[in-house]
Parts: C-alpha cells; sequence; structure tokens
C-alpha cells in the first residue's frame, strides 16, 4: 500500500474507532441504570420483528389489547416479511428496528416475537440517537441480547416481557394471560410491580436489593466474552429456558459457574424452564433443583425457584436494569421493582 493510501485509511480507521467509542461505552460498574420515560395515553408504540418471523394477522390481538391501554401503534417493515426462518433478511430487519430506535416519535419498541436473528444484526446497530433518547425495548426469548447489550453497554432500563405472538384473543383469554398481559402495561406506565408467589422448597431465603438482568439461559451462553455480556457482579440474576435437556441445563449453569457470573450476585431467580424428556438408557440423574444448588452450594445470597418468568402462560413483565427487592423465605417469595 503507498504511503498516501495507507495515511487515509488509517485516518479512516480511527474515525470509526471514535464513533464506537462514543456510541459504546460501558457504564461505570454499580451505576443505577437510567429508566426511559414512562408511557401516557397517546404515546406510540412501535412494532418489529428482529428475529423469526410474524404475519401481520399474528399481530392483531396485540395491536387491539395496546391500543385498548391508549398507545398508538406504529408497525414496522419487518413485519410480514419472511426470509426462511427470518423476519426478513438481516438487512430489511436491521434497516427497521434501527429506523426505530432513531425515531424520537417512538416511546416503546416491542419485538413481535423471538425466535433467532438478533446475534446476526447487533453490532451493526448505531445506538447513538437512542442513548440521548431512550425508549422502552420490550421481549424476552431472542430479545435478551438486546436487554443484555443495553444494560451491557448504555445501563438504559428495559422490559422482558411477552411479544405480539403470545397476545391472546381477549374473548378466549385465561386469566392468567390477562393478568400478564396487562403487567405490560403497568410497567410501561410506571407501576411499581410487586410479584409473590408460594417457595420452592429448595429455595434459599434471604433478602436482595440490587439491580435485576437476566433473561434466556442458552442466550446469555452464547454471549460469554461478547461486547453483549451483562455483568452479573451484585446484581440479581433471573434466568429462563425452553426446550433444553437437563445435561444441557447443567452445561449452561457450568457456564455461568465458570465465567464468574454465579460467584457474587445480590440474588438468583430460577424462572419456567421447559425441559426436554430424557432419552430412555441416556438419563442425566439431576433434577432442576440439583443442577442449580450444586453451582451455588458455597454462596449465601437467596434463591427461589418457579418464578412466573419465562416460555409459559405465566410470563410476568419484569423491568431489566431498575433496583428490585427479593425476599425469599420458607413460606413465600416476593419481588418488587423500586422504580
Amino acid at each position: 500500500m503507498k504511503r498516501k493510501q495507507f495515511i487515509s485509511s488509517s485516518v479512516l480507521a480511527l474515525g470509526s474507532l471514535s464513533f464506537l467509542q462514543a456510541a459504546e461505552v460501558n457504564y461505570p460498574e454499580g451505576e443505577h441504570s437510567k429508566n426511559p420515560a414512562y408511557l401516557k395515553p397517546g404515546d406510540t408504540i412501535g412494532i418489529t420483528s428482529p428475529a423469526g418471523n410474524i404475519s401481520a394477522e399474528d399481530c392483531e390481538n396485540a395491536i387491539r389489547i395496546i391500543q385498548s391501554w391508549g398507545f398508538k401503534i406504529k408497525m414496522g417493515n419487518a413485519v410480514g416479511k419472511k426470509h426462511f426462518t427470518l423476519g426478513g433478511t438481516d438487512k430489511e430487519r436491521l434497516a427497521d428496528l434501527q429506523q426505530m430506535l432513531d425515531d424520537d416519535s417512538l416511546r416503546a419498541i416491542m419485538c413481535a416475537r423471538g425466535g433467532y436473528g438478533l446475534i446476526r444484526i447487533i453490532d451493526r446497530l448505531n445506538f447513538k440517537k437512542f442513548i440521548t433518547n431512550p425508549k422502552w425495548i420490550i421481549g424476552f426469548s431472542d430479545a435478551t441480547i438486546l436487554h443484555c447489550h443495553i444494560n451491557r453497554n448504555f445501563g438504559i432500563a428495559t422490559l422482558h416481557s411477552k411479544m405480539c405472538n403470545s397476545f391472546p384473543d381477549p374473548a378466549l383469554a385465561e386469566p392468567i394471560q390477562t393478568e400478564t398481559i396487562d403487567s405490560i402495561r403497568k410497567c410501561l406506565s410506571g407501576t411499581k410491580m410487586v410479584y409473590s408467589f408460594s417457595s420452592n422448597i429448595n429455595n434459599k431465603p434471604g433478602t436482595a436489593s440490587e439491580i435485576l438482568v437476566g433473561g434466556n439461559l442458552k442466550t446469555l451462553e452464547s454471549l460469554a466474552g461478547t461486547a453483549s455480556d451483562i455483568i452479573t457482579k451484585n446484581k440479581i440474576l433471573f434466568v429462563e429456558d425452553t426446550g433444553e435437556y437437563l445435561y444441557s441445563i447443567d452445561r449452561m449453569f457450568w457456564n455461568l459457574k465458570r465465567s464468574g457470573k454465579l460467584n457474587q450476585l445480590a440474588g438468583l431467580i430460577i424462572g419456567g424452564f421447559k425441559i426436554k424428556p430424557d432419552d430412555e438408557g441416556e438419563e442425566f440423574g439431576k433434577t432442576l433443583e440439583e443442577i442449580v444448588l450444586e453451582k451455588i452450594s458455597e454462596f449465601q445470597y437467596p434463591v427461589c425457584f418457579d418464578f412466573p418468568v419465562g416460555h409459559q402462560k405465566n410470563n410476568f413483565a419484569l423491568k431489566c436494569g431498575v433496583m428490585h427487592q427479593l425476599d425469599v423465605n420458607n413460606t413465600l417469595v416476593t419481588l418488587k421493582s423500586l422504580a
């Protein structure tokens, strides 16, 4: 390469590096997250499909319910698109989510469904405008990537909750479905949520008041060592998963332990786990509770099982990056958001 070309290329590289540093700087450890503004009637929620594909028709229940809350809806261009299992090509999904991140008229962005796909575009998203004018990012499962990346790099709160494909027909909804869907409205409107339920015999009692982080366990494992990897020190960590064998769950918890993510937690919340039955003759020999308790036996922080979050009907909304108080005793578990 000629000297002039080398200098020109170097300047461009330095300029790109400066931009990345300005847009994605890890916020100081221990600093409380910044909450996007809570929504009020008339505010607009964008719906996009940055992972798996979904039809516009499959979003209709969600649209009707959200509009009944007094919010407006802006549908993204990725909804209705299909590129094999994805909601459009990487380019299409990236462009749609980027437009919504940059759109100052939106107060929240809901992922239409999970599946797979965000990992393919996360490093190409530009969060510069989002940082200066944050909005609630809503979703779970594959959206764990957004929760973790935003919390790790920008310290902005997000909402772990059901997505459009989980909204039932209101006329046919079971009470638990209605309650979990309404928890999204309450969270977005600024309600300080309180969730209480009976204690599992395997719980470890205690109290913690710290920031809540977490999401889908398999996705957390896939983010280890990346720019989206969450910091769990002095945090309350929650995890959930679906469609995994017990040996695979054991491996994922070993990943948490060996990477130090279980060492200095304030508390641990185990949500719903839909477990694949072991193949006959290939039984793993440990329950979910035994797998978890084995990895945290030397730690004294509170631990609860069966928290109502995950790939199930009782999947309540949780404010990631927000201070919570976790109380675990022999009869009752209570999680309260403090903002």
